[in-house]
């Protein structure tokens, strides 16, 4: 499973859980809460009546008083208050007194006068001098339908002489608690898929980032090309900026080591040849058979300086990662020049040199080292092709790039050595003198071309070999 994945899927534990039970808690809470604050108003308001009561109570003329009428005229009132987005149409409050023995005197509701209420515990307990509150369903069988009764104690200086109880039936609380619940279900899981959507571009933002550096280090272990990818600040960047340096240490020590061994096995050739020549030069012999032999350390030195310069050509392709510069380089006028360099060992060999690369089109790299490449294949072709050859030069647009064939008609390339021909310092003997290059011009051209995002083929053809280079067009 990606790694990316695996940090969603642990957040996603984490957020839902937590979110889950931080909303069932709240949740769970908010009912008792709601029936708390309800209760302690329920608490002033029967206090407030106790103070108001109390005169009429102890005059004995509670029943005759006006306090009836006004408990009446109270159940019928409709406030039509708009309380947050829940309607109140009617008063819910039931309000009845009872006297020292519990016995009702006055019910708002007028159903419950002359009635022993001194075994119900909001009575029971006020007049015992202690907190009394109950809460009692209207049916037993739906527990919606309970009400909550808290009593206050009616006094006489210290002795209680009756009681007021206050109701409150909580199911006119149902609305608010429900709109409670499902604002703080909604804003709840806002949060909590908010909480994930983060979660989740966190994990995309960073599995992406780690995912550009294990294809960068794919890559490096692969020994491609590979610029460093661009990941945020902090310790993802401290990560590749480091695996920079350790692929630098390692690939610089790697290349030094093996360039160091392919150098001193190929300068032993010459070496050998130029240190023959200078021992038998010690010796008298003829003025012509020691020119031959100044000739011959001549050639070797030369071989030995273009062996040298090649592959330091070769090695700072090979290390670079990207290119320095990115401009249309004109391709017709290019191999113009580069067949006017070579223009008196075409004209020497009357080789027939056709260009057929149309004046428009142009490819898009360095151009240093897009004129070293091609110049390096038109020095190829030229030794390989006979006399009175040809060589055809063309170009034709493939999507963004531009394939470029350069055919010469030329002897066809052992199938053993198509294999080869790209490794360093692997050549084919010259037809006209039989000399091997340094085996270094196709694979600098082919650093090339991978340098450029390109390819580089070489094919047998009916009558010659046709290299095929594909290059980004401009």
């Amino acid at each position: 499973m990606p790694l990316g994945i695996r940090i969603f899927l642990v957040y996603f534990l984490f957020v839902g859980l937590s979110g889950w039970f931080v909303l069932n808690t709240v949740t769970d809470e908010i009912r008792p809460g709601v029936r708390q604050s309800t209760e302690e108003t329920l608490v002033d308001t029967a206090n407030l009546l106790a103070e108001i009561l109390r005169d009429d109570l102890k005059r004995g003329d509670l029943q005759q008083g006006r306090l009836a009428e006004l408990l009446k005229a109270y159940g019928q009132r409709q406030p039509q208050a708009q309380i947050w987005d829940v309607r109140k149409d009617s008063v819910n409050h039931r309000i009845y007194v009872t006297d020292a023995k519990g016995i009702v005197l006055l019910d708002s509701t007028g159903d419950a006068v002359g009635q022993d209420y001194s075994r119900w515990n909001d009575v029971l307990l006020t007049l015992r001098g202690e907190y009394g509150a109950r809460s009692t369903r209207e049916d037993a069988n739906d527990p919606d339908s309970s009400v909550m009764y808290v009593a206050a104690p009616i006094r006489d200086g210290q002795q209680i002489i009756g009681v007021v109880s206050v109701a409150k039936p909580n199911r006119t609380l149902q609305p608010y608690i429900q709109r409670s619940e499902q604002r703080l279900t909604w804003f709840g899981g806002a949060l909590i898929a908010l909480g994930l959507l983060v979660g989740a571009l966190l994990s995309w933002w960073l599995s992406a980032a780690l995912g550009k550096l294990t294809r960068y280090a794919q890559q490096v272990s692969a020994g491609e090309r590979a610029a460093l990818p661009k990941v945020p600040n902090g310790e993802l960047r401290q990560l590749a900026e480091a695996l920079q340096r350790m692929r630098t240490e390692l690939e610089g020590k790697a290349y030094v080591e093996r360039y160091v061994h392919t150098l001193t096995h190929e300068l032993k050739s010459p070496l050998a040849a130029i240190g023959g020549a200078a021992e038998l030069l010690a010796e008298p012999m003829p003025p012509a058979q020691q020119q031959r032999f100044v000739s011959n350390i001549r050639q070797e030195g030369a071989r030995m300086q273009q062996l040298i310069e090649r592959l330091l050509h070769l090695a700072q392709v090979e290390q670079r990662q990207g290119l320095e510069e990115q401009v249309a380089v004109p391709l017709r006028a290019l191999l113009t020049d580069l067949l006017d360099a070579q223009m008196a060992r075409i004209s020497a060999a009357k080789v027939q040199v056709e260009n057929h690369v149309a004046a428009h089109l142009a490819l898009r790299g360095e151009r240093f080292l897009l004129q070293q490449a091609l110049s390096n294949l038109l020095d190829n072709a030229l030794d390989f092709t006979p006399p009175d050859g040809r060589l055809t030069l063309s170009a034709q647009r493939h999507g963004e790039q531009l394939q470029v064939r350069l055919f010469n008609q030329a002897e066809a390339i052992p199938d053993y050595a198509l294999e080869r021909i790209f490794e360093r310092f692997y050549s084919l003997p010259r037809p006209h003198n039989g000399r091997k290059s340094t085996g270094l011009g196709l694979s600098f051209v082919s650093e090339v071309a991978q340098l450029h995002g390109g390819t580089l083929q070489v094919a047998n053809r009916d009558d010659g070999v046709e290299v095929l280079l594909l290059l980004p067009r401009a």
